[in-house]
């Protein structure tokens, strides 16, 4: 009898142990996971802070995006022996939706709207907004301008030239300070003439030249006036 009441005790004492064991185990394993959740939550606060400050910041590059009055442009002209003016400086690339004061007419490069003018051999008969035109300059187009002073036998030679030249575009310009003006992204230059060897030039170097910052663009699709 006593030796079956000692025997009972001893296995009695044995899952008792066992459950402490095991009661040990599950608390080793519950601190691990309270540690491990804790880390991800601290991690995910992280991580949400940042996203949350970069979300406030794309903000407020948006806004100041969408704001800019400016061209950001910083520089000035030079003009070279063959008479082409070159933007030594910043020109900036910005997107903006607002109208833009750029520091020189037509401008040549800057802050512009996020929707190019079309430049696929277009000609406007009317005047078109800087800040799509800017645009097409970008993707490599050579921009025509003229004023009423310009000679209709000019305007009707370029604008044919134009008409036949890919990544060209043409449009009168009321503030410009010759009748005929070519301009490229950063660099312009007025003509006498359609028949100016300078014309024949300036487009052979800039139409889809290497000063292009979007080169392959597309000179469709986007705005035609």
């Amino acid at each position: 009898m006593g030796s079956g009441n000692n025997s009972s005790t001893a296995a009695r004492k044995a899952r008792i142990e066992e459950m402490r064991r095991a009661e040990r185990t599950r608390e080793r394993r519950n601190r691990v996971l309270v540690v491990a959740a804790s880390v991800v939550v601290v991690a995910g606060l992280v991580v949400g802070g940042v996203v949350l400050v970069d979300s406030q910041s794309d903000k407020k590059d948006s806004a100041a995006s969408g704001d800019a009055k400016n061209s950001g442009d910083a520089g000035h002209f030079t003009t070279g022996s063959d008479g082409v003016r070159t933007w030594s400086g910043k020109l900036s690339r910005t997107h903006v939706t607002t109208k833009v004061s750029y520091p020189m007419h037509p401008p040549v490069g800057g802050n512009h709207n996020p929707v190019w003018l079309n430049c696929n051999g277009d000609v406007y008969t009317a005047p078109v907004q800087d800040e799509n035109a800017v645009h097409a300059l970008e993707h490599g187009a050579v921009w025509v301008t003229y004023t009423d002073k310009a000679q209709k036998a000019d305007v009707d030679a370029l604008a044919a030239k134009v008409k036949k030249t890919p990544y060209s575009l043409m449009s009168p310009y009321r503030n410009q300070d010759a009748p005929l003006v070519l301009s490229a992204w950063g660099h312009q230059v007025a003509v006498k003439s359609a028949k100016d060897p300078e014309v024949d030039k300036f487009f052979a170097t800039y139409v889809q030249g290497r000063q292009t910052p979007e080169p392959g663009a597309s000179c469709t699709g986007g705005v035609m006036k």
